[in-house]
C-alpha cells in the first residue's frame, strides 16, 4: 500500500473509533460513477466532494450572488460566498461536539446554495414564474444546486458527487421552520433524482436529509442568516435593533454573536446521544417569532423590495430573448457563448430549450445579469450607510 493509502486507512479508522454511531462514513460515500482510487488518493471521499464543490464554476460565482439587500453599495453587508462560509463553520461547530462527519458537513454546506438565482430569493419567486409557465415546472434553489453539481458543471458532466452529500443539498430548505429533524436513511440516487421531480413539481413538499450531517446544515443554514440579517438590517437603517421583539431578545439576544451562540449552543445540548438534531421547545419557539419578525420588517420592506418589479420585468425579458436564441440557433447569442458552447451531447439531448435558459440565467451573478439587460432599463444602485 502507498504512503497516501496508509494516511487514509488511518483516517478511515479514526473516523470508527472517534464518530458517533449515527454519523456517516467516509466509505459509506456513494457515487452514481466509480472512480478510481488514485481520483481520491488520500482524500476521504467527502472531503473530496467539498474540494470539486470549491472549485466548481459555480462556486466563484457566489462572490457576486445577493443574500437579501441587492442594488445597494454596502461593502459591509453580507453576499452568499459569506453566508456559506458561516453555514459551514457553524454547522462544523455543533457536528464536532455531536461527533458527526465535519466533512460531509462542510461538502453539504458550502454546495447548498450553488444554484441561485441572481437577486436572491426575489430572482427565485420571478425565474420560477417563468420556468411554470414555460411547463418545466417550479424552479427551487435547492433542486438547481443539484442540477449544477450534478448535470450541468464540467460541460454537463458534473462532479460526480456522492450521494449523501446531494441529499444533503436537496434536502436543506433553510427557510422551513422545524423544531427537530429525523434522518432518513436508505435512500438512492433513484430516490434523489425522484425527490427532485416531485420537489419541482409541487415546491410546497417537505424533504427531510438522510444523514444526520444533512440535518445539522439545515438548521445551521437558519442559525447563520437570522441574526446576520438583523445585522444588515441595523446597519442599513432598515430597522432599529430596538426593534427586535422583546421576547425573542430575552431568551436568543439582540445580536448577531449572542443568537448564533444561543441557537448553537441550545442545538448541541438538545441534540446529543438522540435520534435527533434540533432545538428545544422554548428556542424553536423564538427562533420561530424572530423569523416572522424577519419577514415583516426587513425581507418585506420597501427598500428591500423596491427595484423587485424591474428585476421581475427583466427576467422576462432575458428569459424569452434566450429562449428565441435556442431555438433560432443564434449561435452569437451570450447563451451559446457564454454557457452551451462545447457541452457535452448529454447535457444537449436531456435538456429542452426552456431547461437551457433556466440554467444560463440561474447560473448568472447579478453584475452579469444586469450587463445582459439594455443599458436604459438597468436599475441604478443606491448607496446606503
Amino acid at each position: 500500500m502507498s504512503r497516501t493509502g496508509e494516511i487514509r486507512r488511518l483516517l478511515d479508522e479514526n473516523e470508527e473509533r472517534l464518530l458517533a454511531p449515527r454519523a456517516t462514513r467516509s466509505v459509506a460515500g456513494l457515487r452514481r460513477r466509480p472512480e478510481a482510487v488514485a481520483d481520491a488518493g488520500y482524500r476521504q471521499d467527502f472531503s473530496l466532494d467539498a474540494d470539486r464543490i470549491l472549485h466548481s464554476r459555480a462556486y466563484a460565482r457566489y462572490i457576486d450572488k445577493t443574500q437579501v439587500f441587492y442594488l445597494i453599495v454596502n461593502d459591509h453587508i453580507t453576499h452568499r460566498v459569506l453566508h456559506v462560509q458561516l453555514v459551514s463553520k457553524i454547522a462544523r461547530t455543533i457536528g464536532r461536539f455531536l461527533r458527526l462527519n465535519e466533512d460531509l458537513i462542510e461538502a453539504v454546506a458550502l454546495g447548498h446554495d450553488i444554484g441561485h438565482s441572481p437577486f436572491g430569493h426575489a430572482g427565485e419567486s420571478f425565474l420560477s414564474a417563468l420556468c411554470q409557465a414555460h411547463g418545466i415546472g417550479a424552479f427551487c434553489h435547492n433542486v438547481q444546486s443539484v442540477r449544477f453539481l450534478d448535470r450541468v458543471e464540467r460541460q454537463g458532466l458534473g462532479w460526480n458527487l456522492c450521494l449523501q452529500t446531494l441529499d444533503g443539498i436537496l434536502c436543506h430548505d433553510g427557510e422551513v421552520h422545524d423544531r427537530l429533524l429525523s434522518p432518513v436513511p436508505g435512500r438512492g440516487f433513484a430516490d434523489l433524482d425522484r425527490l427532485m421531480e416531485e420537489k419541482t413539481r409541487d415546491p410546497a413538499i417537505g424533504l427531510v436529509p438522510m444523514t444526520a450531517e444533512g440535518c445539522v446544515v439545515r438548521l445551521a443554514d437558519t442559525i447563520s442568516y437570522i441574526g446576520r440579517d438583523i445585522e444588515d438590517a441595523v446597519r442599513l437603517s432598515i430597522i432599529r435593533r430596538e426593534d427586535v421583539p422583546p421576547e425573542c431578545a430575552k431568551v436568543l439576544g439582540s445580536t448577531n454573536g449572542t443568537i448564533v451562540h444561543t441557537l448553537v449552543t441550545d442545538v448541541i445540548e438538545e441534540s446529543a446521544e438522540t435520534a435527533h438534531v434540533g432545538f428545544s421547545e422554548e428556542i424553536s419557539q423564538a427562533l420561530a417569532r424572530l423569523k416572522r419578525f424577519n419577514l415583516e420588517r426587513i425581507y418585506s420592506h420597501p427598500t428591500v423590495r423596491r427595484h423587485a418589479p424591474v428585476i421581475e420585468e427583466l427576467f422576462s425579458l432575458l428569459f424569452d430573448r434566450y429562449l428565441g436564441d435556442v431555438r433560432g440557433d443564434r449561435r452569437e447569442s451570450a447563451i451559446f457563448t457564454g454557457f452551451l458552447n462545447g457541452k457535452s451531447e448529454g447535457y444537449l439531448s436531456a435538456h429542452g430549450p426552456a431547461e437551457m435558459v433556466r440554467d444560463f440565467i440561474s447560473g448568472m451573478t447579478d453584475q452579469y445579469f444586469l450587463q445582459q439587460c439594455p443599458e436604459k432599463l438597468r436599475p441604478s444602485l443606491r448607496r446606503m450607510p
